[in-house]
């Protein structure tokens, strides 16, 4: 996983930004099922910058809708 940043993400296009939150949440899915799979979080900064990067994929989304 990237680490997106919000100049990086502004840059892109709506479907880009749709189709990489797709991505990024997928990606939280499966490593939120790991972990309750295994009972032992192996990476929780991960999760927690998942977390964050999809609220900030988010965020930059609605601006975005709102602008048009």
């Amino acid at each position: 996983m990237v680490i997106l940043r919000s100049k990086e993400i502004r840059e892109m296009g709506t479907e880009e930004i749709q189709k990489k939150l797709e991505e990024l949440q997928a990606e939280h899915a499966n490593n939120i099922s790991k972990s309750a799979a295994a009972g032992i979080y192996e990476n929780p900064g991960k999760i927690r910058e998942l977390k964050k990067t999809i609220a900030r994929v988010k965020t930059i989304l609605n601006e975005k809708n709102k602008e048009n």
